[in-house]
């Protein structure tokens, strides 16, 4: 099987770190505290102590609907630049004067379930904040792990149905970490330390992946132990072909699992076929299904029921948990090796302790509010009936090609008092300018017919029903 020899790879090389006594191991740290026989007990019941609601409720709102100063408004509108001065200038993060502020609705996050403004999350945050302070003390490896870090990894573990889960600072440096992790078993596996051809790792990439992937593609690269192959975006049979004419052993297709700009998945069921037959790695990042997808919040690989298909599963939990990190979902050896090989994972400070404790309530939050998924996946169905794109994602990508007509169209929206962003290059190749629009939990089915109508007057629905430009990202 192609896991079994990715198993023994990463075994050896976990040995050969071990036997040169550079294997590094995390300590956590209990943190002293009053309640701490309290605490623990509550962590038995599997958080029976947060508390829960079976609908919408008012600071639901809060996470769709922001305010701007008015100058920010203005120079928003003409496209002038701006370093944000001007909201200080106007003294408005103090009570302010009303009619300063422009009140818009939010289009264009990734707070997909509405979590950002959850009280219950914020009292977790809260209550571990005057309980220890902000910490960290230091990098995971050194102080700053402690066991409300390691209560939120086993959290997302089980969530993810993967043996282990380390945490990072982020999901950008997740993705770092990993792949140079990756790189790492091709020079620790040659007695010379330095891989020849075939001894290296191929990578293959779908061609419209994240830059954190590009990017850790990139520094495991210039460190010489891979060689990159870009496939075309979603296309199963070109990357077929690609794995059939590699000779090398030590194969990794890495994809989005949800594309973040294109709002597509990834074919998942083609991609689980291609791995029992050409033995590879599957890395997925699964940064904007995480919570959103599958029945129980476990991403996209649990939607398309390929969960043990998917060796390592990347996320963040400054998405659709709406706080702050990012983590790896991996076997135990898998664990081992990343962060004694990480270099964005080892030189980094842990997340502070009161986020850790936030991210976990929000996983509890998640769980047990199951509507949330069931809304949001309503604002899906309703946006696609009320303008005709065909969308299966709460990410709706609605391409017109022309920088300029994407723009004007931002614009609008913007003096309609919706917040939806034009993206241009370099965030997406050049002539595929679009409007990005997501959906949340947060909002109502009158704010997507609302949003929909002013689409409508300011764009052709029928002219960006276009395919995302399949042009290979430049790795």
């Amino acid at each position: 099987m192609a896991e079994n020899s990715w198993d023994k790879w990463v075994e050896r090389a976990v040995q050969v770190l071990e036997s040169r006594k550079i294997l590094r191991s995390l300590r956590p740290l209990s943190l002293a505290k009053q309640n701490e026989d309290e605490r623990v007990e509550t962590r038995g019941n599997e958080g029976d102590d947060y508390e829960v609601f079976d609908g919408m409720c008012q600071w639901d709102r809060a996470s769709v609907e922001v305010s701007v100063s008015r100058p920010t408004f203005q120079k928003w509108l003409h496209d002038v630049p701006s370093n944000g001065e001007e909201i200080l200038d106007q003294g408005v993060l103090g009570d302010g004067g009303k009619g300063l502020f422009k009140k818009l609705l939010l289009f264009s996050g990734n707070d997909y379930l509405g979590l950002s403004s959850h009280p219950t999350i914020a009292n977790a945050l809260a209550n571990a904040a005057q309980e220890h302070g902000m910490g960290p003390r230091g990098s995971a490896l050194i102080c700053g792990y402690t066991t409300y870090h390691r209560l939120l990894e086993s959290s997302l573990a089980e969530l993810k149905k993967k043996e282990d889960c380390l945490l990072c600072p982020t999901g950008f440096a997740a993705n770092m970490a990993l792949l140079v992790a990756i790189g790492s078993v091709a020079s620790l596996l040659p007695p010379s330390g330095k891989p020849l051809g075939d001894e290296k790792v191929a990578i293959f990439s779908d061609a419209l992946n994240h830059a954190s992937i590009i990017d850790g593609i990139r520094l495991a690269e210039r460190q010489g132990n891979v060689e990159v192959f870009v496939y075309r975006h979603c296309d199963m049979p070109h990357l077929s072909s690609l794995l059939s004419s590699c000779k090398m052993k030590k194969k990794v297709v890495v994809t989005d699992s949800l594309f973040s700009m294109d709002g597509d998945f990834a074919p998942m069921a083609e991609l689980s076929r291609l791995r029992k037959k050409h033995g590879f790695l599957l890395v997925i990042d699964d940064a904007h299904g995480t919570f959103v997808c599958g029945e129980n919040g476990g991403g996209v690989a649990e939607a398309f029921n390929c969960e043990n298909d998917v060796d390592l599963c990347v996320g963040t939990l400054s998405k659709a948990a709406g706080c702050l990190g990012g983590f790896i979902a991996c076997s135990k050896r898998w664990k081992r090796l990343i962060q004694s090989r990480g270099r964005s994972f080892i030189f980094s400070t842990a997340i502070p302790v009161p986020m850790a404790a936030a991210a976990y309530a929000a996983i509890v939050v998640a769980r047990k509010e199951k509507w949330r998924r069931r809304a949001g996946w309503d604002r899906v169905k309703e946006f696609k009936a009320l303008s005709g794109v065909h969308i299966s994602s709460p990410i709706i990508s609605l391409i017109v090609g022309d920088e300029n007509k994407a723009l004007q169209a931002s614009r609008y929206l913007l003096r309609s008092g919706f917040h939806v962003m034009a993206i241009r290059p370099p965030t997406v190749p050049p002539n595929s300018c679009r409007l990005r629009v997501t959906l949340s939990a947060g909002h109502t089915e009158e704010d997507v017919k609302k949003l929909v109508s002013s689409l409508s007057s300011c764009l052709d629905f029928g002219d960006t029903t276009i395919s995302p430009s399949y042009i290979f990202a430049k790795l």
